[in-house]
Parts: structure tokens; C-alpha cells; sequence
């Protein structure tokens, strides 16, 4: 019988010659796929804490309202809405903008158009009442309150 003998030989080094075609087209995926959303929060929001909290699934018909004090002094005192880059100047202009919002998403996510209310920990609920209230008369009922993870109490 032929014995095989076994011949020890070197592995071929691995051509870096193509990496930067790779590192280029990596590049090019994330910046294509990547959505940055500008929104200029013009009123100060600070969280409220929960324990039990859930993720969004689908944040593409999400849209955010956030209720808070506003960071320029000479818009007042009081707790205002922003929606989107706009400072709202009562809670019936919530209305508006909600239609607005949805006429922006296509017919079959219409449905699904989800209200996330960002509420500063210090606002007044009578505010967050008449959003809601403003909602309700629209029947745009899917609303999410934001809130960051609370430390357990043991």
C-alpha cells in the first residue's frame, strides 16, 4: 500500500488589498440605511421614572409631543407642547397637528399612528388632561408615555 505522507505547508497570508473596498461599502450601507431625526426640543424634559417599561416596535408612526417648560425664558413660565420643531400655543392645536401627522403616513399604517407624550416629571396634569381630551375627540387613541427606568426599591 502507498502511504500519503503529509507535506507541512504554509498557509497563503490574507490579501489586504481589497479591505478598503470592504470598509468603503460598509460605509456606504450604514449612511444609506441610517435616518437621522433633527428635532430642536425647545422645552426642558426631564422623565419621569417606571419600572416596568416596554419598547417600541414600529417607530416609524410614532410621533412625538413633548410637554414641558420652555428653555427661553421669554416664552413664559408655564408648561407648553411642542410637536415636532413648533411650539404649540394651546392644547386644541394638538387636533391639527395629529391630522396632519397621519395624512404624512402611508393609508395601511394610518391604523397604527401612535402619539408618544413626553411630559416633564414637573408639569401640571391638567395639561396632559386636555391632550388627551383633544385625542380622545379625534379618535386617535394609541398614545405612549416616555419614561426612563426607575432604580428598584428593595
Amino acid at each position: 500500500m502507498a502511504q500519503f505522507r503529509k507535506q507541512n505547508k504554509t498557509l497563503p497570508a490574507i490579501s489586504t488589498a481589497s479591505l478598503p473596498d470592504i470598509v468603503f461599502m460598509l460605509l456606504f450601507f450604514f449612511m444609506v440605511t441610517t435616518v437621522l431625526r433633527e428635532t430642536d426640543i425647545k422645552v426642558t424634559y426631564s422623565a419621569p421614572g417606571a419600572t416596568q417599561l416596554e419598547q417600541i416596535e414600529k417607530k416609524s408612526v410614532v410621533s412625538h409631543l413633548y410637554v414641558g417648560f420652555p428653555k427661553d425664558t421669554k416664552l413664559g413660565k408655564e408648561a407648553r407642547i411642542q410637536a415636532n420643531d413648533v411650539l404649540l400655543n394651546a392644547p386644541n392645536e394638538v387636533r391639527q397637528w395629529v391630522v396632519n401627522e397621519k395624512s404624512k403616513l402611508r393609508k395601511n399604517e394610518q391604523g397604527e399612528h401612535t402619539i408618544s407624550l413626553k411630559v416633564d416629571r414637573d408639569a401640571k396634569v391638567g395639561i396632559v388632561t386636555d391632550i388627551e381630551t383633544e385625542l380622545r375627540e379625534i379618535d386617535s387613541r394609541r398614545v405612549i408615555y416616555n419614561a426612563n427606568r426607575a432604580a428598584d426599591a428593595k
